[in-house]
């Protein structure tokens, strides 16, 4: 008896469990028989999608790309890591993909195909999602002005990483390649391991607020809060088995306020765009206590925006507003950054999110009131006091443009009449005014309040945007547009509504984030100042199988 004989009995019968197992199941590399592949043709013309399934198989010669089971658990996996962009893998049906896979290969040629045309699909759409965002933007934002973009991610080098059998590599060629979408995605994984962990106690209420030297029972719970939010050498525990309600200080005493635990409430402050003085006041005990599956839901609605964004990011140069990190920015064609504070409209009156260029400069400008502030803030005034007006340095002006006489109007019906405040120290707008067309009257602006950038919470604006520093802004914006005006000049030459274009316009972008990175890399949550992550996180989390 040949030596290798029971060796061969042992394969041909491991090949026949096999065969049982997973009968008829091709290779990733045998073309598919004739059957499957004409059912595959007329699954495919049937679909009618509005994902590009045929382009996808056309690409494919028409074969098949879901007939082997190694390829099939690629996929499952690939689109199981949805997870860290804050995706729902069930929306793909990653489930279930699997044991439909199993069944469909006991079936015949049409049940192979359709199973065929449906991880496709699956594939597809969770590269649009990635590449375009899961929620159009219209839906949840009703002032949105942008069409939806092409499809970011090449077709060809999708297919490419099938066949290749990498459906990772396949879906990182339609995930944002923007670092700041990078530190979203990797600040969310830790914040879902946390939420499967153990609970901590919430930091109660108080009526005065923890300050560095304090002894208090209270310090205790905000060493164990601050561990759960990424300060683990507070608490003295295994690393591995944070959070814990019964972890104990690290040395000393553990009710102690000490310079360790000040540093860590001081970082905590700046990720969370609060006023770093390292005193646990209300605002930072309720940014504390905030549920780690609230922080999850954050992070997922602003990687949502982050997809959304994608293509005005890649735009060079650009100007974008961070209206919730109350921020501006400016990527200048040289590729220095240059950035400043603001002050952006309350949530009565909130600035819109905004895409356009910027155009021109109005230097000294006056102030033609809008009708929602005539309506609810002037008028109340002048009908207490008609000399308001000239205190004010306000005009009253006809449709027409002619200056009319204040004491002639009737003020509890005024009718078709303007008012404007002429260029000044206390116009408020300031010496400048930055430009771009829009269906809001939005424009950004000087402020003769300057101490308001000094605050932490800055939404108190009436919806445009109060910018520190922009003189300096202007003048950039003339040098790098390529414009002969110097704007001390401009300024100093005392004319009031001197419009002055931008030869070149520069993209300008108004967007609404409630947790982004800062300069350093860490990602800051801001407050929900105009309350719109809800209908974000309800749209994000409504299923599209």
């Amino acid at each position: 008896m040949n030596d290798n004989q029971p060796l061969r009995r042992w394969a041909i019968g491991a090949a026949l469990c096999l065969t049982l197992t997973y009968p008829l199941m091709a290779t990733a590399s045998e073309p598919a028989s004739e059957a499957l592949q004409q059912a595959l043709t007329q699954r495919i013309q049937q679909s009618g999608e509005a994902l590009p399934v045929e382009s996808f198989y056309q690409l494919r010669d028409g074969q098949p790309a879901w007939q082997a089971i190694n390829r099939v658990e690629a996929l499952v996996s690939a689109l199981n890591s949805l997870v860290d962009d804050g995706l729902t893998p069930s929306d793909y049906q990653a489930a279930s993909l699997l044991d439909d896979f199993q069944l469909s290969q006991q079936l015949d040629a049409q049940a192979k195909a359709s199973f065929d045309v449906r991880a496709t699909r699956s594939l597809l759409l969770a590269l649009d999602h990635l590449s375009l965002g899961k929620v159009n933007p219209k839906d949840v934002e009703p002032n949105w002005d942008l069409p939806r973009p092409e499809r970011s991610y090449a077709l060809p080098r999708v297919v490419q990483a099938v066949e290749e059998g990498d459906v990772h590599q396949a879906l990182a060629f339609a995930r944002p390649a923007s670092p700041e979408y990078a530190e979203l995605r990797e600040t969310l994984t830790p914040y879902r391991r946390l939420a499967e962990q153990g609970s901590v106690p919430y930091l109660p209420g108080r009526e005065g607020s923890l300050h560095p030297g304090d002894i208090d029972d209270d310090i205790q719970t905000l060493r164990q809060r601050l561990t759960l939010w990424g300060e683990p050498h507070l608490l003295a525990a295994d690393s591995s088995a944070y959070p814990m309600i019964g972890a104990q200080s690290a040395g000393g005493d553990h009710r102690a306020f000490d310079s360790e635990v000040e540093r860590a409430v001081i970082r905590f402050q700046r990720r969370h765009q609060l006023q770093e003085d390292g005193v646990v006041g209300e605002r930072t005990r309720l940014a504390l206590n905030m549920p780690v599956t609230a922080r999850i839901d954050q992070l997922r609605v602003n990687l949502e925006r982050a997809r959304w964004i994608r293509p005005i990011q890649q735009s060079e140069p650009r100007v974008w507003v961070d209206i919730a990190g109350y921020r501006l920015h400016y990527v200048r064609p040289n590729g220095q950054h240059w950035d400043t504070r603001v002050v952006v409209g309350t949530p009565s009156r909130e600035t819109p999110i905004i895409h356009s260029s910027i155009s021109h400069l109005t230097v000294n400008p006056s102030w033609t009131i809008p009708p929602t502030i005539m309506r609810e803030d002037v008028l109340p005034r002048v009908r207490q006091d008609v000399d308001y007006l000239t205190r004010q340095n306000i005009q009253v002006v006809s449709l027409a443009g002619e200056t009319l006489d204040a004491q002639t109007i009737d003020w509890q019906r005024p009718g078709g009449v303007m008012l404007r405040q002429v260029a000044g120290s206390s116009n408020p707008l300031g010496r400048v005014v930055v430009r771009f067309p829009n269906n809001d009257m939005i424009y950004l602006h000087d402020t003769p309040a300057r101490g308001l950038f000094q605050r932490d919470q800055r939404a108190l604006s009436s919806g445009c945007v109060r910018v520190e520093g922009v003189t300096e802004f202007a003048q950039l914006l003339l040098q790098d547009s390529g414009s002969r005006y110097q704007l001390s000049s401009l300024i100093n030459s005392g004319r009031s509504d001197r419009n002055v274009s931008l030869p070149t316009r520069i993209p300008v972008g108004l967007h609404y984030l409630t947790a982004w990175p800062n300069s350093q890399g860490e990602v800051v949550c801001r407050e929900d100042i105009y309350r719109r992550d809800a209908a974000l996180l309800a749209a994000l989390s409504t299923g599209t199988a």
